[in-house]
């Protein structure tokens, strides 16, 4: 995963400009209690935050893989 598929997953994950917000405030002890944003600067690889980030929230397995999904197979698996 690239950093703006990252990034991609968080505006579909947490819509309506939630994501940029929920990126910078969930801290997360996966990630060594910080923030996926912070983990991002960190270097982290981006796959490995968001699977902390999907199982943190309890998201269906899916969410895993969610930037390989176009925006019409989303919207029909919501």
């Amino acid at each position: 995963m690239r950093e703006s598929e990252f990034w991609l997953n968080i505006d579909r994950a947490f819509p309506h400009g939630r994501g940029r917000s929920a990126a910078q405030d969930l801290v997360l002890s996966a990630l060594g209690d910080r923030s996926p944003a912070q983990a991002l600067e960190a270097g982290e690889d981006p796959q490995r935050i968001w699977d902390a980030v999907c199982e943190t929230m309890g998201f269906p397995d899916y969410y895993h893989y969610l930037h390989r999904l176009t925006p019409e197979d989303f919207a029909a698996r919501e």
